[in-house]
């Protein structure tokens, strides 16, 4: 019986992964994970902003601009280690990031997003941005730092649907590239709050 049922699940999920097979993940969508050797490792994942997930005995693991079927097979080669055998993982979309409207019928996505901008900047308060606004370009319009501010230590908070808490991403400001999960080109998302820190004794 349990493998009769093993064989339905494995069907269903080919037939998903087949509907999904063209669609190229993207920053903010929500994906389900399931590995048929282990339940306890099934979930649904948030895909960060710097196209990354976090999944158990694997860590980050890059999953933006990836098809379902590719994320899905780096993902199962990433579990190897830890089975017998390779696991049979199965990915699916579970929920898609906003999207701003193209035209056609139905409502009319949001023209803005509001962005929450704290701590030693100029001008703290909401920001209203255009979809498409990076955090460098966001943080050009709250008038500067200011001289007590830790440019180092930059956090961009950004809620995750399945916890409702904010996930902090660190950005380096005077760094051109540091390796981090973020940089100055991520892209905005309606509710994220920047934190400006203060400066420490002598940093």
């Amino acid at each position: 019986m349990t493998r009769f049922f093993a064989i339905i699940v494995a069907i269903f999920w080919a037939a998903a992964a087949v509907a999904q097979s063209g669609y190229q993940i993207r920053t903010g969508d929500q994906l389900t994970v399931e590995v048929l050797e282990d339940p306890s490792l099934n979930r649904q994942v948030l895909v960060l902003p710097d196209g990354s997930v976090s999944f158990p005995l694997v860590g980050g693991i890059a999953a933006g601009g990836k098809s379902t079927d590719q994320f899905r097979a780096d993902l199962a080669a990433a579990l190897a280690p830890n089975f017998a055998t390779t696991p049979s993982v199965f990915v699916s979309v579970a929920a898609l990031a906003e999207r701003v409207a193209t035209g056609g019928g139905g409502p009319a996505a949001p023209r803005t997003i509001d962005v929450f901008v704290m701590g030693e900047v100029a001008n703290p308060g909401r920001l209203e941005l255009e979809h498409g606004t990076t955090l460098l370009q966001g943080l050009s319009q709250v008038g500067g730092f200011t001289r007590f501010a830790a440019t180092r230590r930059i956090q961009l908070r950004r809620v995750d649907p399945q916890t409702e808490a904010y996930v902090s991403f660190k950005f380096n400001y005077r760094a051109v590239e540091d390796g981090a999960k973020i940089s100055g080109r991520t892209v905005l998302a309606d509710g994220d709050v920047i934190v400006v820190p203060q400066r420490r004794l002598f940093e």
